[in-house]
């Protein structure tokens, strides 16, 4: 392999790529190198794309350093990178961290806010970016971190973030007063995390999703009744709050006819605070202002707490429920970028690339 490679695809057509190769960063003072090493493909990462430039997405990881022109794009990845390079003190090489990563071998970082929980990139390009995806966590004072689930955390980890932060507000607000919770996109991983963490907790859970994934849905357990969105017109009249993760109009529509006022609460769900369904729904979850709140309510510790044990009970089941397929190398990273660009990746199947 060369130095360093860089993976990118163009902003106006995400299915045309390039590969190319490049020199390893050379360091200023305040500045760590990391070194990407494993890393997820998931729709979560098209979305990213997809937005790239309403949400800033495209900003965290200018192709122009990388010798590229403006019409690349880096698509952001979550995944695990290793310090091979430092010049500040408490992050040294070898220190394994968790993060947003660039389809790229390599990333300068400029270190802030160092302790024993990772840091945070105070970059000048990305200072006012949103400040989650600029958290770096390391995996000896990550609670939640354990080796064999390396893939798992890669696959689900901020999915699994706003599941726990949307059943965690769905719970302290006494299930909104309902009888049943429905869930769109009942198939992916957000949608299923947040059904298992509210499952037997009170309203009957109801998951909507495409034919197709209707045997898989069902066969996972944690919703109580699994139907295609073309029967969602159909469902009880019961009090009814309707958890949105795919921002289908005709899904919120046929939900409204059926349901009118029994409809107590219709919630547009996205861990950013503009997404494509915001302005239909009654409101909007935004995961990130829920962790502040729980921020301030719990303290970090008892968060951070919080969060590892329901990760934990996640990941004891979820594996049953994924089949993990590895590639490996910077052409693997890209075949899996087509693959889930096309939607050609099943339910099951979770994509992760060694890099």
């Amino acid at each position: 392999m060369p130095a360093s490679w860089t993976f990118a695809v163009a902003r106006d057509d995400l299915g045309e790529t390039t590969l190319i190769d490049g020199e390893t960063p050379a360091l200023s003072d305040g500045e760590a190198l990391l070194r990407v090493d494993r890393v997820g493909l998931t729709a979560n990462n098209v979305t990213y794309a997809v937005l790239g430039e309403s949400m800033r997405y495209w900003q965290f990881f200018p192709p122009e350093a990388r010798g590229l022109g403006r019409r690349w794009g880096l698509p952001p990845l979550w995944g695990f990178a290793d310090v091979v390079e430092s010049t500040v003190p408490g992050v040294a090489a070898g220190l394994r961290v968790y993060g947003y990563l660039p389809s790229a071998g390599h990333l300068v970082v400029r270190p802030d806010r160092v302790d024993a929980s990772g840091f945070r990139d105070a970059s000048a390009h990305r200072c006012d970016l949103p400040s989650p995806y600029n958290a770096y966590r390391a995996t000896a004072g990550d609670p939640a971190y354990r080796p064999d689930l390396e893939d798992l955390l890669i696959l689900f980890r901020p999915l699994f973030f706003t599941s726990f932060m949307l059943a965690d507000q769905v719970i302290d607000e006494d299930c909104y007063g309902a009888a049943s919770l429905v869930l769109s996109s009942a198939s992916s991983k957000t949608a299923y995390a947040a059904a298992f963490e509210l499952h037997g907790r009170g309203p009957r859970l109801v998951g909507l999703t495409s034919p197709g994934n209707l045997e898989f849905t069902r066969s996972l357990g944690c919703y109580d009744e699994v139907v295609s969105y073309d029967e969602a017109g159909g469902l009880p009249a019961v009090p009814t709050a309707y958890l949105d993760l795919s921002g289908a109009p005709s899904t919120r529509a046929a939900l409204r006819r059926r349901l009118g006022e029994l409809l107590v609460r219709d919630v547009a769900v996205g861990l950013t605070n503009k997404i494509p369904n915001a302005d239909a729904a009654g409101e909007v979850f935004f995961a990130p202002a829920r962790m502040r709140k729980r921020r301030l309510d719990w303290g970090r510790e008892e968060l951070d707490r919080r969060f590892a044990e329901a990760w934990q009970r996640f990941a004891g089941v979820v594996g049953g429920w994924l089949d993990v397929r590895v590639g490996a190398g910077p052409d693997a990273l890209r075949g899996a970028w087509l693959e889930v660009l096309e939607g050609r990746t099943p339910a099951r199947t979770g994509r992760v690339v060694q890099l």
